[in-house]
């Protein structure tokens, strides 16, 4: 079967005035796949991984969506396309409900805007029941019915990521940026949320690409993973095969890139 990337990221650097965070990097995000980027402090990877979002443009280089040049749109016009991310610290609106922040998500609502209010109300309320409707299977599919009507405010740094994990399932992803998913997640909740990533991808197909710190998460969700340093791609493998690699340990140590090569 040949190889279907959904993201291709070809020869991008980004440099932030004398500082060349990455350099002619390439890399590829095959569908279907949960793909990791890793690497030690500096290595470029949230640069990069910032670019494919659309938070940073690149200096040079193209990004690749789904055949599509996306090179330097933003965040909002990706998410129309069907990319979307989550982050280290989630970002949810505290004061509306679990079931009402996945409810938020869908966009051009008929009831979003006042003349199909006033003028065709049904068809507002038929798309609300619709959205409700799909809310509440994602609130099943994670096993968070509990919480569906607590504020997402009270709710704890687990939920809360399963909640933003949900909020990608409420529109039809193509790729999900995993950003330090596990950042203040208890173990008991972060087996949940790795859990819920797997069957996503399992049953409902999902592609996911994540940057993340957790070695153990990587390890248990991501084939393959890619390895950066000092601004490049250095090694691409599953963890086990990167784990015995001493090249690339000596690269998270500091050792130099020619040695990795």
């Amino acid at each position: 079967m040949a190889f279907d990337a959904v993201i291709e990221v070809r020869s991008v650097s980004k440099r932030f005035g004398g500082l060349q965070a990455v350099s002619n990097c390439s890399l590829e995000v095959e569908r279907g796949s949960i793909t990791g980027l890793i690497g030690p402090n500096g290595a470029g990877k949230s640069t990069l991984f910032n670019m494919v979002a659309g938070n940073f443009a690149p200096t040079s280089g193209q990004i690749i969506f789904d055949g599509q040049d996306i090179t330097g749109l933003k965040p909002h016009e990706l998410f129309k396309l069907g990319m979307l991310r989550t982050f280290q610290i989630a970002h949810e609106f505290s004061q509306m409900t679990a079931l009402e922040n996945l409810m938020m998500v869908p966009g051009d609502q008929p009831g979003e805007s006042l003349s199909t209010l006033w003028f065709k109300p049904g068809k507002a309320a038929a798309r609300e029941a619709e959205v409700r409707s799909k809310a509440l299977d994602v609130i099943d599919f994670l096993k968070l019915g509990h919480v569906k009507n607590e504020l997402a405010g009270n709710l704890s740094g687990g939920q809360k990521k399963l909640l933003e994990l949900g909020r990608t399932m409420m529109v039809d992803a193509k790729i999900v940026l995993l950003d330090e998913v596990a950042a203040g997640v208890n173990k008991t909740l972060l087996n949940d949320l790795a859990a819920n990533i797997e069957r996503m991808n399992k049953e409902l197909g999902y592609t996911f690409f994540v940057i993340e710190h957790d070695m153990d998460l990587i390890a248990r969700l991501c084939d393959p993973v890619i390895v950066m340093a000092q601004g490049e791609v250095i090694a691409k493998g599953n963890m086990e095969e990167l784990r015995a690699n001493p090249m690339i340990v000596e690269a998270y140590f500091g050792g130099p890139v020619e040695a990795v090569r």
